[in-house]
């Protein structure tokens, strides 16, 4: 949901077509002016950013040629020409509106002797009022000063946004855009992606631990590789050799073609040094090889600790080189750099940032924001990349990252893609010596809290049956909607106090996407033949002053009576005590006897309120038993018989009906 601009200006300007108009649908602008050259500028600020000028269907050509003068642009942008007045921008206006291909209206006003702004800006909002914008974002720029001040206070007064240049607009309609793409982005449901997040720490521990006993920040290649590996993460597999006869048997042993590169803590930039060979193909070679790079290494830094070579075998298969990196930021910890790779890293500058954790969703996100991502597609005869497997590798090094607040820095360039596999050619990281022998609480060094895999837990059924409780996680949509459908209407409008037999998919993403920190939400897995199902769910939502939180379960039907609810309820408490809340509280209808009599059992404080529901409390200090006075219990089972008796009579009067 964060859109990044390059002015103050840009802010001022988001802000207000956010307060003033919805949300472009997509990138398709229809440009209107009264003027060629500034539509030409808008289009080439249009392209230059990224959008696209709207395709009018073959409709609104017919309906613009007939009229229109015959020396109209025929195309868009659309050049009204100079003598267009008021009836001339509506109409075409209205085509637009009209027109399924555009997304979103940017109309340009020049002065000319024979228009007059403040009627063609009253005609504009006439239009706008009485037939609707059909869900388009409409951007207006009137440009002249004192001449046009009137016509845009009008605009402004009817929620119109005016700039003082096409450019501007264009610049904000794209931005705007964006926005709505990323919050489009966020809510879409990530693939569950097969990596494996639970590798081993300890031998990663123990080769940070050995550089920094060292007085080392920078791992050698040989380690970063190690680490990576580790990880799953595919690199090339790489030797390391202290002399020239170990590089030469090394060399023969994985067959050549091989490649070397200098092994120094100091020189990090290896090609800058003279310190790679690549496509080494015999003994002599090798020989020749080792000694340049040493030369070349002494030479580029006298002081630098050199520990030899390494060796690994020479890639050749084609592919595209991308980098993939992170450095931590005081404010944000660490930021995930991706872009494209090679030599031509700093040259190009065509990177996306992005913060951990990573899913799939957010890992193809960063991908696409990147010009390199058109080259990754496929391009002159080159097959496209795995994109697939690009994501895979992302969301590891995302996890990486959270589990080792110790790396400081870590570039992992190139990294080649090609339509099968993803690889590491080259990796480089950087720790920080001081967290490697401190004690570092869990994702303190991180802005946003990774899934919370400590409350996974494993439970019986009543009947025997083992369910996984576990926090929500994004990806379990498609299983929410099948819990969703497995509960009865009675039950759904227990959990949300209406009747719905569809959840579209904008409110089952928010049920499944949730910032850990500010609510806690356990599902309960069952898995059945190979298949996982999520069968009964319990969150607590936790409200702005941190102490206090609204709890709220269900169960699926066939999955009721076997002490799940319970369980679930009694779980997310126990969470929200580590938490350190002081309260939570649910709120329930009062026929919803089963809710009532759980939440009775569990300790609950019950009071009936004025709006005919009950309130459940629960003090969790320790110090403060929550009781249910008596007058309380005798106002709640008051209600609760006068509802059972209400349910009596109807199921009665159903019986009556159908004999």
């Amino acid at each position: 949901g964060i859109v990044r601009v390059e002015e103050i200006a840009d802010l001022f300007n988001c802000a207000e077509v956010l307060g003033m108009q919805p949300l472009p649908r997509g990138p398709n602008l229809a440009i209107i002016t009264n003027a060629g050259g500034p539509g030409v500028m808008a289009t080439d600020a249009l392209i230059g950013m990224g959008g696209k000028l709207a395709k009018l269907s073959p409709q609104t050509m017919d309906y613009l040629n007939s009229i229109l003068p015959p020396y109209w642009s025929h195309g868009n942008p659309i050049d009204i020409l100079g003598d267009a007045r008021a009836d001339r921008y509506r109409a075409v206006l209205e085509a637009c509106l009209n027109d399924e291909n555009v997304d979103g209206i940017l109309i340009i006003y020049t002065a000319q002797a024979v228009a007059e702004p403040v009627e063609i800006a009253k005609s504009i909002v006439e239009l706008l009022k009485s037939k609707g914008q059909r869900g388009k974002t409409i951007l207006t720029s009137f440009m002249g000063k004192k001449a046009v001040e009137e016509a845009n206070f009008i605009f402004n007064a009817n929620e119109i946004p005016t700039f003082s240049t096409p450019e501007q607009a264009v610049k904000t309609y794209l931005y705007m855009y964006q926005y709505k793409r990323n919050l489009e982005l966020l809510y879409e449901t990530p693939e569950e992606l097969p990596v494996d997040l639970s590798p081993p720490k300890l031998p990663i521990m123990a080769i940070l631990k050995n550089a920094a006993l060292e007085n080392r920040e920078v791992l050698t290649e040989f380690e970063a590789k190690k680490v990576l590996e580790f990880y799953n993460f595919p690199v090339v597999k790489t030797y390391v050799a202290k002399d020239e006869d170990e590089a030469v048997a090394i060399a023969s042993r994985i067959d050549y073609p091989v490649v070397l590169k200098i092994l120094s803590p100091q020189i990090i930039h290896k090609t800058d040094a003279g310190g790679v060979v690549l496509d080494i193909k015999g003994e002599d070679e090798v020989r020749e090889a080792f000694r340049t790079i040493m030369r070349n290494a002494k030479k580029y830094n006298p002081k630098a600790e050199i520990l030899g070579v390494t060796v690994q075998p020479m890639i050749k298969r084609r592919g595209y080189e991308v980098i993939l990196g992170s450095k931590k930021d005081i404010v944000f910890g660490p930021v995930i750099m991706f872009g494209m790779g090679g030599i031509g890293v700093e040259l190009f500058k065509d990177f996306s940032i992005g913060l951990p954790p990573l899913n799939q969703t957010l890992a193809r996100r960063m991908i696409e924001e990147t010009k390199v991502y058109q080259l990754l597609k496929g391009y002159r005869g080159m097959p496209p990349a795995n994109i697939k497997r690009l994501e895979e590798v992302m969301v590891l090094f995302s996890h990486l990252l959270i589990d080792f607040p110790q790396i400081k820095e870590i570039d992992i360039n190139p990294l080649l893609v090609d339509e099968k596999d993803a690889i590491a050619i080259d990796a480089r990281i950087i720790i920080d010596k001081e967290l490697v022998f401190r004690k570092v609480e869990p994702h303190q060094h991180l802005v946003i809290s990774p899934y919370p895999k400590k409350y996974e837990t494993l439970w019986k059924l009543r009947d025997g049956r083992t369910v996984l409780l576990r926090p929500i996680k994004p990806e379990d949509e498609p299983l929410w909607l099948e819990m969703f459908k497995n509960c009865s209407e009675e039950s759904i409008r227990y959990k949300l106090f209406q009747t719905l037999k569809h959840m579209p998919h904008e409110v089952r993403v928010r049920y499944c996407n949730i910032d850990y920190d500010r609510e806690i939400a356990i599902v309960a897995e069952l898995t059945e033949n190979g298949k996982r199902k999520i069968i009964g769910t319990a969150r607590v939502s936790i409200e702005l002053d941190g102490k206090t939180g609204e709890i709220a379960f269900l169960v699926a039907d066939p999955w009721q009576g076997l002490g799940l609810g319970t369980k679930l309820v009694d779980y997310v408490i126990e969470i929200c005590r580590e938490r350190g809340l002081e309260s939570v509280y649910g709120i329930m209808l009062p026929e919803n006897r089963k809710a009532i009599e759980l939440m009775r059992n569990l300790g609950f404080k019950l009071k009936y309120m004025e709006d005919g529901t009950i309130r459940g409390t629960l003090n969790l200090k320790e110090e403060e038993p929550p009781t249910t006075s008596i007058e309380e219990k005798v106002k709640v089972q008051e209600k609760i018989a006068t509802m059972e008796k209400v349910a009596d009579k109807e199921a009665e009067a159903e019986k009556a009906a159908s004999s």
